[in-house]
């Protein structure tokens, strides 16, 4: 499955709603987070039209302030580089992270402004209070097309709530690119697979800027 497709662009406006204070994301429970705070901006992405027209700059605001604090992004790039990331010293771990950010970021970015009229179903969510470790279904809903089920991996930790994967229609974001990254790795290494997503990253900024 190519996650940068029409799933994707559904997954990453959802995305872009999980990031409250805080102080609340950690008195919230996870399905309560991602309930209430994607609803608020689904909000102001209907009436946000800088971001409907692709102003890149508003965009990006948008994904720093909503996206990043409230994603485990080393433990994302952890599990989709799988078993080398243990091979990796402490310096290309943190390369991998900074450069798999980069590009999930750049992506949804791209992504943003091609939401339209989506709507969300929150599907009922069973947990405990020592639990430290949560799905939250949801159903991203469009006349004439059929839903499309986006679930998100959350973990505890003492900033509260963090997502550290997300399966959508199905197949999960990490695992998706475990293939690639392997292969990258197989053929140089791991400072092939960095140079491999630098490259991706580069190749996005230019499509940015040429739009």
């Amino acid at each position: 499955m190519n996650f940068f497709n029409k799933p994707l662009i559904l997954f990453c406006f959802l995305v872009a709603g999980l990031m409250p204070a805080a102080q609340a994301a950690a008195q919230q429970g996870p399905d309560v987070l991602v309930r209430d705070v994607t609803n608020e901006v689904l909000e102001i992405v209907r009436a946000d039209k800088s971001i409907q027209a692709g102003d890149p700059q508003r965009i990006r605001e948008l994904v720093d302030a909503k996206v990043l604090p409230h994603f485990d992004f080393r433990r994302m790039t952890m599990l989709a580089v799988g078993p080398d990331w243990r091979s990796a010293s402490a310096e290309q771990q943190a390369r991998l992270t900074d450069a798999f950010r980069t590009l999930l970021v750049r992506t949804y970015s791209n992504a943003l402004t091609q939401y339209r009229d989506q709507t969300i179903e929150f599907k009922p969510t069973r947990f405990g209070e020592a639990d430290k470790r949560v799905q939250v279904r949801t159903e991203v809903r469009q006349t004439g097309a059929q839903p499309i089920g986006i679930d998100y991996m959350l973990e505890k930790s003492d900033a509260g709530w963090k997502v550290f994967d997300v399966i959508v229609a199905g197949v999960s974001l990490v695992t998706n690119y475990r293939s690639s990254f392997a292969q990258d790795v197989r053929s140089g290494g791991i400072d092939g697979l960095i140079k491999s997503l630098e490259a991706k990253n580069r190749a996005l900024e230019a499509e940015q800027q040429r739009s």
